[in-house]
C-alpha cells in the first residue's frame, strides 16, 4: 500500500489507518470521530491530503485546455484565483471534480481526488494541446487547516498574514503554495509543501495549542454536513454536473467543451433524478446504497451518501431522487435493512459555511 509524506506522523500519533485509493491514511486519532470533528467546527483541524493529486498546466494554451475539460470558464480570473470544477467526458458525466488556480497568465495549479488521479493524469493528457504542457507533482505534500482558527494559526506558524487574503485565492509564502479554501465549510487553506518540509511543517502546526489531527472519517461527516459532493458517491461518470446541482459551476457563455452538448440538453429540459438532502425523521441511521421510497413503497432514489451529524445531532444523507419528489420538505422513506425509516426532503447544506466569503457577506 502507499504511504504519504506524513504515514510516519500519523503512526507516531497512534492514528488508526486504514486503506483509501490505496493509501494507508489515518481514519481517526484518539480521542475519535466526533471529537474531530467537533474540534474543527470550533478550532482548527489539520489533515493530512497528500494522496490527492497535484499538478502544474503551464503554456499559451493552458487557459484554452481548462476550458476545453471543463464547463468553467477560467479566460477572466487574475493571477492567485481558484475555482471548483469538474472535468466533463463526451456523454456530459463527470470524470472527476477538481480546483483549478491560475498562478500566473500562463500557469495553473490544479488537485484532483486520489481515487481518480490514475486515470484522470492520462486523460488530462491525451487532451492537452502542443502548446500547454502538465507536470504532476510527486515531490511535494498537501495538507489541510480547517476551522476558524486557521487564520490565527497560519500567521502564528508560519508568520504569514491571510487576514487579508480572501475565499478561494492562493498565495505563495516562501516554499508553500497556500491557497485559502478547503472541503469542510470553516474557513481555513490547504498548503501545499515541498516533500522534504511536509514532517516539519505538520509538527509545527502541532505544537499550536488550537490544532489537533483529524482522519478521513472526520472530513467526510464535515463534508456530509455541508452537502458537498464526493467523487464515487454524489458524482461518477454518468451524472453530470446539473444533476449533482453544480449549475453555478457552469459559465453561461462558455458552449466549447466536452460533452457541452448533452449539459446545455440537461439545463434546458431538466433531468429525470436530481440531488437532493435527506434527512431522517424517526429513530435509525442513513446508509450508503440504501433505497428511497415514497407513501406507495415505490422505490424513487438511492442514498449516495448517510451518515451521523455531530452539528445537528441527526441522521443525514444525500442521494438522488426523481425529480418530482424533490421539493424540500417532501415526506420520504429511506429503507435500512428492510425497515421504511420516516424522512424528508432537506434542502443542502444542513449546516451554514463559514467560509471567509460568508464571513464577509454577514458582515456587511
Amino acid at each position: 500500500m502507499k504511504t504519504t509524506p506524513l504515514h510516519a506522523a500519523h503512526i507516531a500519533l497512534g492514528a488508526k489507518m486504514g486503506e483509501f485509493a490505496g493509501y494507508d491514511m489515518p481514519l481517526y486519532y484518539g480521542e475519535g470521530v466526533i471529537k474531530e470533528h467537533e474540534w474543527t467546527r470550533t478550532h482548527a483541524g489539520l489533515f493530512d491530503v497528500s494522496h490527492m493529486g497535484q499538478m502544474f498546466v503551464t503554456g499559451a494554451g493552458a487557459t484554452a485546455f481548462w476550458e476545453h475539460v471543463t464547463p468553467s470558464s477560467f479566460a477572466n480570473i487574475p493571477g492567485g484565483r481558484a475555482k471548483y470544477s469538474v472535468l466533463t467526458n463526451e456523454r456530459g458525466g463527470t470524470v472527476d471534480d477538481l480546483i483549478v488556480t491560475r498562478m500566473g497568465p500562463d500557469k495553473f495549479f490544479a488537485v484532483v481526488n486520489a481515487g481518480c488521479k490514475d486515470k484522470d493524469f492520462p486523460w488530462l493528457q491525451s487532451h492537452l494541446p502542443s502548446n500547454a504542457q502538465m507536470d504532476i507533482i510527486t515531490d511535494r505534500a498537501l495538507i489541510a487547516l480547517q476551522g476558524p482558527d486557521s487564520e490565527r494559526v497560519i500567521r502564528d506558524v508560519l508568520g504569514f498574514d491571510a487576514s487579508l487574503m480572501p475565499y478561494m485565492w492562493m498565495a505563495e509564502h516562501n516554499d508553500l503554495l497556500i491557497s485559502r479554501l478547503g472541503y469542510t465549510g470553516e474557513d481555513g487553506f490547504e498548503i501545499s509543501i515541498p516533500e522534504r518540509n511536509a514532517e516539519k511543517v505538520w509538527n509545527a502546526f502541532m505544537a499550536h495549542e488550537a490544532v489537533k489531527p483529524v482522519g478521513l472519517a472526520a472530513r467526510d461527516s464535515l463534508r456530509l454536513e455541508m452537502g458537498y459532493p464526493l467523487y464515487g458517491h454524489e458524482l461518477d461518470e454518468d451524472i453530470s454536473a446539473v444533476e449533482a446541482g453544480l449549475n453555478w459551476i457552469i459559465a453561461k457563455d462558455h458552449t466549447d467543451y466536452i460533452g457541452a452538448e448533452v449539459i446545455r440538453a440537461h439545463l434546458a429540459n431538466g433531468t429525470e433524478h436530481v440531488r437532493v438532502g435527506v434527512r431522517l425523521t424517526d429513530k435509525g441511521v442513513a446508509r450508503e446504497g440504501a433505497e428511497i421510497r415514497n407513501e406507495a413503497d415505490e422505490v424513487i432514489g438511492m442514498l449516495s451518501s448517510g451518515g451521523y451529524s455531530p452539528s445537528t445531532q441527526a441522521s443525514i444523507g444525500m442521494g438522488y431522487i426523481q425529480a418530482e419528489y424533490a421539493e424540500t420538505g417532501h415526506k420520504i422513506f429511506v429503507n435500512v435493512r428492510g425497515r421504511n425509516i420516516a424522512a424528508e426532503v432537506c434542502a443542502l447544506p444542513f449546516v451554514s459555511a463559514k467560509t471567509k466569503s460568508m464571513k464577509k457577506k454577514e458582515a456587511a
